[in-house]
């Protein structure tokens, strides 16, 4: 099944919490919006619709460190002692290095990381969660772990620590429901899927 069509579902899912809770409208947007955004959380591991939107080009990232392993060699020239000196080049090379083989796959490793040290700064643990969440996201293999049990539970306890930090009842039964509704239609039972999901990994990996 296509991102769309995930969204969508996601996003029904959420108004179907929302009117059991009996949401006002500024919740129910919410949990339209949270449904929406977990009904594509699994295919993280792919380049898709989410993965596009909350990763920048990797241009942007190889530009930005590129100009700053430049910055730290002329730095290391001012003022510095010889053995500083070298070791500010070596560290500005380094970087130059790493910067020439950022590619766009590695964007989500890098988002992860950054959303990972925004939690650790603001004290959220929904946020440490998700950047782990990430991370592990952009070296799994596609239709593997995010689309497993262990991933539905992961994401369930993320779900629950930001129910916890909003204060709003039913942000829980979105987020999961949400995800799980991509699970469910990415089934190999269902008649316009090729491919199925593996959900006992890594106990399992029978494709249903």
């Amino acid at each position: 099944m296509n991102g769309t069509s995930h969204a969508v579902i996601g996003s029904a899912t959420g108004f179907i919490v929302a009117h059991t809770f009996h949401a006002s409208p500024t919740e129910t947007l919410l949990f339209v919006g949270l449904g929406c955004v977990s009904g594509l959380m699994p295919d993280l591991d792919i380049d898709g619709k989410l993965r596009g939107k909350i990763t920048l080009p990797h241009e942007v990232i190889r530009l930005s460190a590129l100009i700053i392993g430049l910055m730290m060699i002329v730095y290391s020239f001012v003022d510095k002692a010889v053995l500083e000196q070298w070791l500010g080049i070596g560290i500005g090379l380094l970087i130059i290095v790493i910067a020439s083989l950022i590619k766009q796959k590695h964007m989500l490793t890098i988002t992860g990381i950054a959303v990972l040290v925004g939690g650790f700064s603001i004290d959220e643990r929904w946020l440490i969660l998700l950047g782990i969440y990430l991370i592990v996201a952009s070296f799994s293999p596609h239709r593997s772990y995010t689309h497993s049990i262990l991933g539905v539970v992961f994401f369930g306890i993320i779900s629950s620590n930001l129910e916890t930090s909003l204060g709003i009842r039913g942000v829980f039964y979105t987020c999961c429901g949400g995800y799980i509704s991509h699970l469910i239609a990415d089934l190999k039972i269902l008649p316009f899927n090729k491919r199925g999901i593996k959900p006992f990994l890594p106990l399992s990996h029978k494709e249903i």
